[in-house]
């Protein structure tokens, strides 16, 4: 497992500037890799190639700017992950918690290495914004929250939250352990009691939280990835 050194970022910047100091609001990026893969029928998605490179480094390559440092959360073996040179960190939980395990496992590793708060995103959702973080930051400031969550106005479906899409303080992670001991699940059912925010982004299109789950989804983000391009 590599070391993760801090980098000067927008976010890292922006607590200088507006007087809060840059320790005390250290970001860590945490991409949600650790799903089964399963409408896949076999093939780890976040390692499938998408123009030209694994699906999941579009995810580091976004992210990457906006945050101080980045890990992955995934579990078993860690070495599938050993070209991106990026900390690894397994769920804490042995029962496949869903997402809130992962973030409870990015929370703790922030925790442990000096960070305030954790940015997550999901690992097959290659062209979320690139202003994610700071928008994030913005709204829970605004709205005194701890928690900002990202949504998307979504056709016939009105304003739908994207709730693997969020900025997350390290100091609720005893709380989150407490919630999944006890059966907790659903993201929005922990994060509502604890009053998140959420941020509208830009619908697109192209949908900025379109993700991959099946073999077609994966020809439609590469045909997406070729429109940008030109």
């Amino acid at each position: 497992m590599t070391s993760a050194k801090p980098r000067q970022t927008a976010a890292s910047v922006a607590c200088r500037e507006d007087g809060a100091g840059c320790c005390s609001r250290r970001v860590l990026g945490v991409i949600l890799a650790g799903g089964l893969s399963s409408r896949m029928r076999g093939p780890e998605k976040t390692l499938l190639a998408l123009g030209g490179k694994p699906l999941i480094a579009h995810a580091v390559d976004r992210l990457r700017p906006q945050v101080d440092c980045v890990v992955i959360n995934a579990n078993g073996d860690a070495q599938r992950f050993a070209e991106f040179r990026l900390p690894v960190v397994a769920d804490l939980t042995e029962d496949r918690a869903g997402p809130l395990a992962g973030v409870l496992a990015g929370m703790c590793w922030g925790r442990s290495n000096g960070f305030s708060h954790i940015v997550t995103v999901a690992g097959d959702t290659p062209f979320f914004p690139m202003n994610l973080v700071p928008l994030l930051w913005a709204q829970a400031a605004e709205c005194a929250a701890p928690i900002a969550l990202a949504a998307s106005e979504a056709p016939g479906r009105g304003l739908v939250r994207h709730p693997t899409f969020g900025l997350w303080p390290v100091s609720l992670a005893d709380d989150l352990e407490r919630a999944l001991a006890v059966g907790m699940r659903k993201v929005v059912n922990w994060t509502d009691g604890h009053g998140a925010a959420t941020v509208a982004f830009d619908p697109g299109p192209p949908d900025p939280f379109f993700n991959v789950n099946r073999p077609e989804e994966l020809a439609i983000a590469e045909q997406l990835l070729e429109a940008r391009v030109q």
